[in-house]
């Protein structure tokens, strides 16, 4: 393995503000949305329409740029990363791999977490290369900005569907981190069986990849 390249939402960043300020926004409960968020996505279908549900018709990217414009736009910090983020990602840089983020994002979400200073060699976002998962063309650029060939290139997150099987049509090796209502809800699926390996932790994956080979 010479690259490691992972997911973003529910990967690293928990997405409680995420969806909590959406909530807030369309001013309704936040556990209404968050059981929308679940229904859709248990029916196979986009966590926006969670969004659209609640308002009927709404132009979702207009509603961010109304968000932007209130000063209620979106954000992340250090506290939305996941505990083992920093120091997994600096562990499996610190062993000559290569530590790449890519995935279903904004463009102001990828301006947030390469200001977070994350021990990463590159990251990257679906709306900066006008294409998202599971389209092949997103894992072609995932393999080619990890810097690997697609054989020596794990892709690390939560939905199957999204990530795994999409990474395994590509070449690419897959790790299926079991966190966040994605994972949790698809983990007993033939998508997520694709994985190489299945995992609870980033501390796990670092165990996996640094340790001796005979």
């Amino acid at each position: 393995m010479e690259s490691v390249v992972f997911d973003i939402g529910s990967t690293l960043v928990r997405e409680d503000r995420y969806w909590g300020a959406w909530a807030d926004w369309l001013g309704v409960p936040r556990h209404t949305l968050s059981a929308l968020v679940g229904a859709v996505v248990a029916q196979g279908r986009d966590d926006g329409d969670a969004i659209r549900l609640v308002r009927p018709g709404v132009d979702i990217e207009a509603e961010r740029r109304a968000r932007e414009a209130a000063g209620r736009g979106e954000w992340l910090d250090e506290s939305d990363l996941y505990p083992d983020v920093r120091s997994a990602l600096g562990a499996l840089r610190a062993s000559g791999l290569r530590v790449v983020l890519a995935g279903n994002q904004s463009l102001r979400a990828g301006e947030l977490l390469r200001g977070l200073g994350l021990p990463v060699d590159a990251v990257a976002t679906s709306s900066e290369w006008g294409v998202a998962k599971p389209d092949p063309e997103f894992f072609r650029r995932v393999a080619q900005l990890g810097g690997a060939a697609p054989g020596d290139t794990v892709y690390v997150g939560d939905y199957p569907a999204f990530d795994i099987r999409p990474a395994k049509a590509a070449g690419l090796r897959a790790a299926h981190i079991r966190r966040g209502p994605w994972a949790y809800l698809w983990a007993d699926t033939d998508d997520a069986a694709m994985a190489d390996w299945r995992i609870d932790s980033l501390d796990r994956l670092v165990e996996i990849v640094t340790e001796p080979r005979m």
